[in-house]
């Protein structure tokens, strides 16, 4: 169970997919990639020409390989997947 960031990172994460153009929104995904890092992840994201961004979170400090990944998702903009990645690891905890 994530601690109290993390519980709050995970509403940050379902109010952030909307997609209006809000300064709160810009504020909130600020904090998240600041609060992922809190949380004790490292973020990889990488672009696949024609078929979008994979983002993959893993612990801070460990060695960074497919088996280590604690999250990750596939997305057609790098936000999204990362958005993806972040709500994926978090709900591991």
């Amino acid at each position: 169970m994530p601690d109290r960031c993390g519980r709050l990172l995970l509403v940050t994460l379902e109010a952030s997919r909307l997609d209006a153009d809000l300064p709160v929104l810009h504020t909130l995904r600020s904090w998240l990639e600041h609060g992922i890092a809190h949380q004790g992840y490292d973020l990889q994201l990488t672009r696949y020409d024609e078929r979008g961004w994979r983002a993959t979170f893993y612990a801070s400090g460990m060695e960074h390989s497919p088996t280590s990944a604690t999250g990750t998702a596939w997305e057609q903009t790098p936000w999204r997947a990362v958005q993806g990645a972040a709500w994926d690891a978090l709900r591991r905890d």
